[in-house]
């Protein structure tokens, strides 16, 4: 199937689901169709997951995910926000959609993550029969201008925060008295947690289709700030008890998600994913295996972009493994694609590769010889709209042993041997070691596979809202003028 044939049927499913029917083509039974669940934490690094050697927090329903399931320790989402939402839903790397950099859609306007542009892991499980929710935080596009936006991405049904919209103050709340928009809606839900709303919907959700495979993605808005109290600590006052608080509110709520799999009878039948979209809060300290660590949001270093990430799935995924397989977030599609027995449109390359043999005990090793992570930072607005601060965004790279960092200008800055310098505290840039020199190599050929410049974020320009951002004066260096100055510079 090409892109153009997908995009025709999407649409027509999208229609149908609006509509207030389903269609879907089967390609097996239901009942040999694992319904997937993918969980999302927001801003939370390893050293506040127990399992990935936290101190000082318990966090027992993610432990047991981990220990009854597989655990990977390396697994890459991109530094912040928009940038590892956008990778996970296409399977393409920022640098390739153009969603180099956060932009927070509804508070800035003007551009959006376009369904006619992309496609999304929804709208590829639907083309398999899946029916498909998505609860929690998504903020890449404004369900004030595209109420249908989910459905238009692939969703059945939604229950999501909007996102703090420009000139809406109300919508600014996503914990306590949350600004939600469903089908019937934005609206505030007075008195309520929003984090229980959102989890009590998935539940509603998965006992009305728990006989048909089911596609579920909770990207939660907790941990994100504001740090607040939660309804089992309900007089915590300190930001880091706060935290702590949020932190154990996940944990619960992923045990709540798990128990009611059980209750429904689909637990066997069910693969649970658990993972964060970048690393903790830099204003936030926690301890990992006896070493104290500065949350790394908005960063490449390991602390900010190697993320818990568990698979469990009695029956199905081997419990009790623990993998350094290599992963990163562009493999989620093809992933739930292979797990679902989707195909993936042949005119819709994606930058990942299925791990779905490595989950299912099949294969001990992925595939990659890299993983990768790169995005961070506010993107820019010129007078053709959104675009990346820089026209080649800095990113990081790695496999099992060498991390090489990457600048501005496409050259290799660092390098740095994760097995024996996990803290990236000696670059090896300058080594002579052979073994070095080998890694620098073999990194630099996959900088060099890369395009000279990031793609544009690509959108159907849309008519201009009061809240949406203007263009600034300054503008990024094109690639010739910063090579031009790299030159100058070592010839003065």
């Amino acid at each position: 199937m090409n892109r153009r044939s997908f995009l025709k049927a999407a649409g027509a499913g999208a229609a149908a689901v609006l509509a207030g029917c389903r269609t879907a083509v089967h390609a097996a039974p239901a009942a040999e169709k694992p319904n997937l669940l993918f969980i999302m934490v927001d801003d939370l690094g390893k050293e506040w997951v127990r399992g990935c050697g936290a101190e000082n927090i318990e966090t027992p329903n993610l432990d047991a995910l981990a220990t009854g399931g597989m655990r990977f320790t390396n697994a890459y989402s991109m530094p912040q926000c928009t940038p590892t939402r956008v990778t996970l839903l296409t399977g393409r790397y920022p640098w390739r959609t153009g969603w180099v950099n956060h932009w927070d859609v509804p508070r800035w306007g003007v551009g959006y993550f376009d369904w006619t542009k992309h496609t999304t892991f929804a709208r590829i499980l639907k083309t398999a029969g899946y029916t498909t929710a998505a609860a929690g935080k998504w903020q890449i596009n404004d369900f004030r201008v595209t109420p249908d936006a989910m459905a238009r991405h692939g969703f059945d049904d939604w229950c999501m925060w909007t996102g703090f919209e420009g000139g809406n103050p109300p919508s600014g709340k996503r914990y306590w008295d949350p600004y939600i928009h469903t089908r019937a809606g934005s609206k505030t839900y007075e008195g309520r947690f929003g984090p229980d709303v959102y989890t009590d919907f998935l539940i509603d959700f998965m006992k009305r289709h728990k006989d048909e495979p089911m596609g579920l993605y909770f990207p939660m808005c907790l941990t994100h700030g504001p740090l607040v109290h939660t309804p089992d600590e309900p007089d915590v006052k300190a930001g880091l008890d706060k935290h702590k608080a949020m932190v154990r509110y996940v944990d619960k709520l992923v045990g709540r998600l798990v128990q009611a799999l059980d209750d429904l009878g689909i637990r066997q039948r069910t693969i649970v994913f658990f993972s964060t979209d970048n690393g903790t809060s830099g204003s936030l300290t926690g301890t990992l295996n006896g070493r104290k660590v500065r949350g790394g949001k908005a960063k490449e270093s390991e602390n900010g972009v190697c993320e818990p990430f568990f698979v469990n799935g009695p029956g199905r995924v081997p419990a009790g493994v623990v993998t350094d397989a290599l992963t990163d977030f562009t493999d989620l599609l093809p992933t739930f694609a292979d797990l679902a027995g989707a195909t993936v449109p042949d005119d819709w390359p994606v930058d990942g590769v299925s791990i779905a043999p490595v989950i299912l005990g099949k294969a001990k090793d992925s595939p990659r010889q890299y993983i990768m992570a790169l995005g961070h930072g506010p993107a820019a607005l010129d007078d053709k709209g959104v675009r990346g601060k820089a026209d080649y965004a800095t990113r990081v790279i790695r496999d099992k042993q060498f991390k090489v960092w990457v600048d501005n200008d496409a050259t290799i800055f660092r390098l740095h041997d994760l097995k024996a310098d996990p803290w990236e505290e000696t670059n090896l840039i300058k080594s002579e070691t052979p073994e070095h020199k080998a890694a620098i190599a073999k990194f630099q050929a996959v900088v060099d596979s890369m395009p000279e410049t990031d793609a544009r974020p690509t959108y159907d320009p849309r008519a201009a809202n009061p809240w949406d951002r203007k263009p600034s004066a300054s503008k990024p260096r094109d690639r010739k003028k910063r090579e031009a100055d790299k030159k100058a510079r070592k010839e003065g």
